[in-house]
């Protein structure tokens, strides 16, 4: 065996081990990545399911998809406007369904055909995040380095998240309140109003109010929220359960419209939704790390039928 034949023997092994299977003009054009979509999915829905601040509002919390193509359309639901019909008795008439009303009538009354249409949702709005993380100067191990940031990143999203649900619910609102000041008077009169409009609607389900913190403080402080009237309310914690069949939630201001004191709903009656186009990390050129890249689509949806069941509430103006 000749010097170059050996040398070619020992070679050739290592040769095959470097055969890592990078293409040349794939989306990362030769560079090592690592996805961690299901992941960032598991952690946007538990962050959203603990931290945000209208998750009830959202039937099933936020639904959370992986490995989307689609440019526009989340999903499809199917709905049906055809209002129900109810009969005013059974006819037992001789020539209905018999006699000479055989084959040509029915004794049930008129027939509805029912019929569902299925209706695309959209998604409305992008979310993104970009960092790097470089091995000489994250002082940190890789792995936990990764996972801290995407935990941090998800409860940003989060963040992100309660601010679009809250211009949507404010948008979707089927019905207004005005709040005319923060006196008890008024702000009793507030709620049997509200109390009223459920009522007239048939509402069924857990009526919520999202309120602001002045709101609030002026329910907590309300005459009627007393021992002696059985209240569930606790004034040396400054933390109420329910006001005229209403669970109370105190939220920042920043998660309410400019204008609006108070976000009234039921339970359930909208979704959420996101789909995360990637998630994973990427050896850079530009240092000796990787980049932790992210990107998503997101909307909210409801039925026409169930905005009857969103209330805003608008705050008293404020004086100069």
């Amino acid at each position: 065996m000749t010097k170059l034949q050996m040398l070619m023997a020992v070679t050739q092994p290592l040769f095959m081990q470097l055969d890592l299977q990078y293409f040349a003009g794939t989306a990362n054009q030769g560079k090592a990545a690592r996805s961690y979509q299901q992941q960032f999915k598991e952690l946007l829905q538990a962050v959203f399911r603990k931290q945000a601040y209208f998750n009830d509002f959202f039937t099933g919390g936020l639904e959370a998809l992986d490995g989307v193509q689609h440019n526009e359309v989340a999903f499809y639901v199917k709905t049906s406007d055809i209002p129900v019909v109810v009969g005013s008795a059974y006819n037992k008439g001789a020539n209905v369904g018999f006699g000479t009303g055989t084959g040509n009538t029915t004794r049930f009354g008129q027939r509805t055909e029912i019929i569902y249409t299925d209706t695309p949702v959209n998604y409305s709005w992008e979310w993104v995040y970009h960092e790097g993380i470089d091995k000489h100067t994250v002082n940190n191990a890789f792995e936990a380095a990764v996972a801290d940031r995407l935990d941090l990143q998800a409860q940003a999203k989060v963040k992100l998240f309660d601010d679009k649900h809250s211009a949507f619910i404010a948008s979707v609102a089927g019905h207004t309140e005005a709040l005319v000041d923060y006196t008890p008077d008024k702000v009793l009169a507030l709620f049997n109003a509200l109390s009223k409009y459920y009522v007239n609607i048939e509402a069924i389900g857990t009526k919520v109010a999202k309120v602001s913190p002045e709101l609030y403080n002026a329910i907590v402080d309300h005459p009627l929220t007393t021992s002696g009237k059985h209240s569930s309310a606790n004034v040396d914690e400054n933390g109420i359960v329910k006001f005229k069949g209403f669970i109370i939630n105190e939220i920042p201001e920043t998660k309410l419209q400019a204008g609006d004191a108070a976000y009234v709903y039921v339970q359930g009656v909208g979704k959420a939704f996101t789909g995360i186009n990637t998630a994973r990390t990427i050896e850079s050129e530009d240092f000796d790390g990787v980049a932790l890249q992210g990107a998503g689509k997101a909307g909210e949806f409801i039925l026409d039928d169930n905005k009857k069941a969103v209330v805003k509430v608008t705050a008293p103006p404020t004086t100069p």
